[in-house]
């Protein structure tokens, strides 16, 4: 069996700051999700942590690869890191949609590193995509349900579709030869803009109508 390849060899230096974008922005995100809540310290930092590796942990487990923030120490830490930095700062700076901002740069940068390591590891190319989908949704889909709100998945704003824009368009761009980092760019860019998109024009696709 040919062993895997490392995801920085398909996304060069590019990799680990797409890995800490997402990793960052989806730990601060649960952490706010918290805090809105009046909750402790502890709490935040269970739901920056949760949040943060959520997706990454299915990904993992589902193409056999070892869960990525077991074997580094460094992945709790930034979680913890931006637990902290929600705890120490004044609430009215994260007012608004700051949680819907950071949802959306997460989303799109861990949608392309998701599928980038299914890539790595053997994964053909739809469900490397789809390995991006779960990667980009699932650490949200999870404090949602935490937290008591409604999951993202049941709101009609496009979120899943930004997720499966930016991994797919990494996919493909990365199939017709496109050097990796430049896909990874374009997609990333692609998966924020319609995830940005609809959250400032309230986009979402067509319910489902019994007519």
């Amino acid at each position: 069996m040919t062993p895997p390849l490392d995801p920085v060899v398909l996304l060069p230096a590019f990799a680990p700051w797409l890995d800490v974008a997402g990793l960052a922005v989806f730990a601060a995100s649960g952490a706010l999700a918290a805090a809105r809540r009046a909750q402790t310290p502890v709490t935040l930092a269970f739901f920056a942590l949760i949040t943060g590796v959520g997706g990454g942990t299915v990904r993992d487990l589902l193409i056999g690869a070892p869960v990525f923030w077991v074997h580094d120490t460094r992945v709790a830490a930034v979680c913890l890191l931006m637990a902290g930095v929600i705890w120490s700062t004044p609430e009215r700076w994260w007012r608004g949609a700051a949680l819907d901002w950071f949802d959306a740069i997460g989303l799109a940068a861990y949608a392309v590193y998701g599928a980038a390591k299914a890539l790595s590891y053997g994964v053909p190319p739809l469900p490397a995509a789809l390995m991006g989908v779960v990667t980009g949704c699932v650490g949200g889909i999870i404090r949602d349900v935490l937290a008591g709100e409604p999951s993202i998945l049941m709101r009609p704003e496009l979120y899943v579709t930004a997720a499966a824009l930016a991994a797919g368009c990494y996919v493909g761009l990365r199939e017709f030869g496109l050097v990796p980092w430049h896909a990874a760019t374009i997609a990333a860019v692609a998966g924020f803009a319609l995830r940005a998109a609809a959250i400032r024009f309230k986009l979402g696709l067509p319910a489902y109508g019994k007519g």
